[in-house]
């Protein structure tokens, strides 16, 4: 029988908690936890387990620079994207990054562990409406592109302002929601863009052609 290494990373301990709970069977060994990008590399490199169940929001280094710092430097790593984060844009910058699967966290105990044991064996692993939603993207690719097609419309909106030069906390309330919503925009977009500050995706956002958002 065969037991698999699986090293856990989420920000939320209570998510923690439950994956522990879930994943306690015979076949896996749970070998570390991480609490953000930064740790998740860190245990990686310390236990490399089989698979790395990666949420992709969290404080400091994102879900996907992880993803792709633990791929590049292990490859025999397979990496299970557990997120709340269902939009197309996202499964493909996972799948650039090197992640093998992708499973939202409303995914059930029996889902998680088939799709744990099926990248780890080499497939590809997509949940329930994600593989729709990548059909959808793909089927639609011969219409015309918006500038920086990897944005969301969200983050295009965002995006134009802080080419604008609004602060985060003027683009939040521009845009009728948190500071905090806008700074998780912010960051999607430079992970997104591959770009290390807001100076450069502004250059990115003016050289693409998105027209200033009128004050």
């Amino acid at each position: 029988m065969t037991v698999l290494r699986v090293l856990i990373v989420d920000d939320h301990p209570i998510f923690r908690d439950g994956l522990r709970t879930a994943l306690q069977t015979d076949t896996i060994e749970l070998v570390g936890e991480a609490a953000n990008g930064t740790e998740a590399i860190e245990r990686a490199a310390e236990t490399v387990p089989d698979v790395v169940l990666m949420d992709l929001q969290m404080p400091g280094q994102s879900g996907i620079d992880a993803t792709r710092a633990i791929t590049s430097a292990h490859p025999s790593i397979a990496v299970l994207i557990l997120t709340m984060t269902d939009d197309a844009d996202a499964v493909f910058a996972a799948i650039r990054a090197g992640a093998r699967g992708y499973l939202l966290k409303g995914a059930d105990r029996q889902e998680l562990l088939r799709a744990i044991h099926g990248i780890a064996s080499g497939e590809a692993i997509f949940g329930l409406g994600i593989a729709e939603r990548l059909l959808g993207a793909f089927a639609t690719e011969h219409h015309p592109s918006p500038p920086l097609p990897v944005l969301t419309d969200r983050e295009r909106e965002v995006i134009v302002l802080l080419a604008d030069g609004y602060t985060n906390t003027a683009i939040a309330g521009k845009l009728v929601v948190s500071p905090k919503t806008v700074r998780n925009h912010v960051s999607n977009i430079l992970t997104k863009l591959q770009v290390t500050d807001r100076h450069e995706a502004a250059r990115l956002a003016r050289e693409a052609g998105l027209r200033d958002h009128p004050k």
